[in-house]
């Protein structure tokens, strides 16, 4: 199969396998352990202290959008993010497909006060773990459909030992069965397709109803309105991930802060 027949997971995963066998330039992990063994924020416990929980994404492009921002400046959209209420930081560190990198990840945490930040990256190994871990990270992203159910429990059990939180994504029943057998007690529905990146906000409502009580939920990508957000949290859903409709307005905090306050006038605090 051709390059440009794979989808754009595909070509994403290939690249992140590439880079761990080929990178010359990366710290040998002996290097990042005295950084990763750091104090975290509790990611999870920040959610769990929050309603609605916002994770406010930090991401400069996408496969499917292009540049979204053309003046990006991690630490003053932490800053932003967190005077408009958010529970938690997302950072972008992939740089082929997202433009994005851990310095930025870095410069997040480090202006976000006591924000608890997520390394969102396409885990495939230990190495991603002590990485993430040494350049400040307090949880890091595993997708279910990119790990094989081992690997999924091995990273896991690796995430808590570094003392990182670990979101663990699915996309449908089946993902989500693999997840809670690997132990995740944090779960993300994400509602865009990766191999084709259409959104659909039903994929959160339909996977909502087979969610263990005790697990929690956070819902992904396409909340762009009060409304949504409303509407998933009537599913149960009290942790939402919001990107793009974010980092694509002229003033991200502010967006916030009136998503935010859109939502409570509608649903109320909780």
């Amino acid at each position: 199969m051709r390059a440009s027949e794979l989808s754009i997971l595909d070509q994403i995963v290939f690249r992140k396998r590439a880079e761990l066998l080929l990178d010359q330039s990366r710290a040998p992990l002996p290097q990042l352990e005295p950084k990763a063994k750091q104090p975290r924020r509790g990611f999870l416990r920040a959610l769990e202290n929050a309603f609605p929980a916002i994770i406010a994404e930090i991401k400069k492009a996408s496969p499917s959008r292009g540049l979204i921002a053309e003046r990006f400046d991690p630490a003053e959209l932490a800053r932003r993010y967190q005077a408009g209420g958010a529970a938690a930081l997302s950072v972008l560190t992939d740089l082929q497909f997202f433009q994005g990198s851990l310095d930025h990840l870095r410069m997040a945490r480090e202006a976000a006060g006591r924000l608890p930040v997520l390394r969102k990256d396409f885990t495939l190994d230990r190495y991603h773990l002590w990485q993430a871990a040494a350049h400040g990270a307090d949880a890091v992203l595993l997708i279910v459909a990119i790990l094989p159910p081992v690997k999924l429990r091995e990273l896991l059990e690796e995430a808590r030992a570094l003392g990182l939180d670990a979101l663990v994504e699915v996309h449908d029943r089946a993902e989500l069965d693999q997840a809670l057998e690997a132990g995740a007690v944090l779960i993300g529905v994400n509602n865009r397709n990766l191999r084709t990146f259409e959104v659909r906000l039903e994929t959160s409502l339909e996977l909502a109803p087979h969610i263990p009580p005790g697990i929690l939920a956070v819902s992904e990508s396409g909340i762009r309105a009060p409304q949504d957000l409303a509407r998933l949290a009537g599913a149960g859903y009290r942790a939402f991930l919001v990107g793009e409709s974010l980092m694509s307005s002229a003033e991200p905090g502010a967006a916030l802060e009136a998503l935010l306050a859109g939502v409570r006038s509608a649903v109320g605090d909780h």
